[in-house]
């Protein structure tokens, strides 16, 4: 794998005492073996252990953290990032993946390592199409991906659940369930999974009539809504939306600072010079046949687009494409790709681009990639690309909208969904036999999430005092 120093070893295909031929002819465990092998972890770490939170005694101060990212962001958007976070304790633990993986650093685990999603979070699902253009629900957010412990995302997932439970105007009990059912439903698939083949693991999606058949009638019509959007989220549509013609040619429309036509970049580079110096390692990352296909495209404009709460900031880039003719549009968006959350607390390999990472974690447990998805750099910054918005949907977070019952089966599928992807990349075997099939993770995991989300009301509370101090500025548009 280019860009990745003693790929073999990185991946941890083998030891450093062992030979590639000595891993592919040495026996292999039985999926009981595993199990047990899994269940016998519970001695070191017990599960009620992990309900525990303690704030690292040398715990950084919340705000700092978040002015220490700012220091590679672009400064004219730190303070959209700031106001973004400001707008809820949700919204503030969505932005804040830095300041929880510090919190759970110390944390014991059972070192069974997986293709960490790095910033699991109940708003970071949703339905994207396959290359075939079925649809498919899923993890959709990888910048923070890196190999790493799999409770830290289910972790963040369950407290998540409990934040935006309360968000959404849940009671206690409701939000316990919240939790609960997102740790039952990951224990329940991931003991699913320990039990398939590993193509047939490798294959697995969660597909729209997979979902159709565990939801509700209630929770049905919901989600009829949001496929029938993401079907019509085509680039014809994001043409409209996005584009307007200007001297009978479609181009980009300008809304600052959200979406800004740029013709140097901070450095004094021509946008051009940046675009082709970046596009010339992107181009060389894909396959033979997808450059095929690219190189049918013309550029037609480019812009610096906002995007997300976390990765405001981050130099982000839509590059507007035109084939056949005005109906044949491509829209792919350049998004840095910074160094993981989770790098200073793991062992991790090292990547010479941070955009390889991020597209190898991503290939690795979506399930269903981009087919333009690759990695490139420009002026120092590393970049991945992928289509924007193509047959892409999500759930939007409305305290209006949303019911106790729904956001319980909506849960249900963020564990499932998490446990495919762990089970792509780790030994779901020993995770399913640490899990077990009580309820014991589910009562621990949901005391922590509690714990953690007085924890994120405070660091909430940190932010808004900032703000009162004059120590961060703060943008009156988000």
């Amino acid at each position: 794998m280019a860009g990745i120093r003693n790929p073999v070893n990185a991946l941890h295909l083998v030891s450093k005492d062992e030979s590639i031929a000595d891993k592919f002819t040495s026996p292999r465990p039985s999926v009981k073996e595993r199990m047990q092998a899994g269940k016998a972890l519970r001695e070191r770490v017990p599960r009620a252990s992990l309900s525990e939170y303690a704030p690292p005694s040398n715990r950084k101060d919340p705000v700092a953290i978040l002015e220490n990212q700012a220091k590679t962001r672009l400064p004219d958007l730190v303070p959209v990032r700031y106001a973004r976070m400001l707008s809820s304790p949700f919204a503030f633990l969505r932005g804040g993946a830095a300041i929880m993986v510090q919190d759970l650093s110390p944390s014991r685990v059972t070192r069974i390592p997986v293709q960490a999603c790095g910033d699991m979070h109940v708003a970071n699902f949703g339905v994207f199409a396959s290359a075939e253009r079925n649809l498919v629900f899923g993890i959709n957010d990888f910048d923070e991906t890196m190999r790493g412990p799999w409770e830290w995302d289910l972790k963040r997932l369950v407290a998540s659940a409990v934040v935006a439970g309360e968000f959404l105007g849940a009671d206690r009990t409701s939000r316990e369930e919240f939790s609960q059912r997102v740790v039952r439903a990951y224990r329940e698939h991931i003991r699913e999974y320990a039990h398939m083949g590993y193509l047939a693991t490798w294959y697995a999606t969660i597909r729209e009539q997979d979902l159709f058949a565990v939801i509700s009638p209630e929770f049905r019509r919901r989600l009829q809504k949001i496929l029938a959007k993401a079907k019509k989220g085509s680039h014809l549509q994001v043409l409209d939306k996005l584009t307007d013609l200007v001297d009978d040619k479609h181009r980009i429309v300008e809304s600052a600072p959200f979406v800004v036509r740029e013709t140097v970049t901070q450095r004094g580079t021509p946008i051009k010079k940046a675009l082709g110096s970046f596009l010339e390692k992107y181009f060389s990352s894909l396959s033979p046949d997808r450059r095929t296909l690219l190189s049918r495209y013309q550029i037609l404009d480019v812009a610096r687009k906002v995007v997300g709460v976390g990765s405001v900031g981050t130099r982000c880039w839509v590059i507007f494409m035109q084939g056949v003719d005005d109906a044949d549009p491509l829209f792919l968006q350049v998004k840095e790709a910074q160094p993981s959350v989770l790098a200073p607390y793991v062992d991790a390999p090292v990547f010479e681009n941070q955009g390889i990472r991020v597209v190898s974690g991503q290939r690795l447990i979506q399930g269903a990639p981009d087919i333009l998805l690759g990695w490139g750099n420009a002026e120092g910054h590393d970049f991945y690309a992928r289509q924007l918005r193509d047959m892409k949907g999500g759930y939007e977070f409305n305290p209006e909208t949303w019911t106790r019952d729904g956001f319980l089966e909506y849960c249900a599928l963020c564990g499932w969904a998490l446990a495919l992807a762990h089970a792509k990349s780790g030994d779901a075997a020993m995770i399913a036999g640490y899990v077990g099939k009580s309820e014991a993770l589910d009562e621990a995991l949901t005391k922590f999430a509690f714990a953690y989300s007085e924890q994120n009301e405070s660091d909430y509370a940190e932010l808004q005092k900032a703000v009162h101090t004059d120590r961060i500025k703060v943008s009156k548009v988000a």
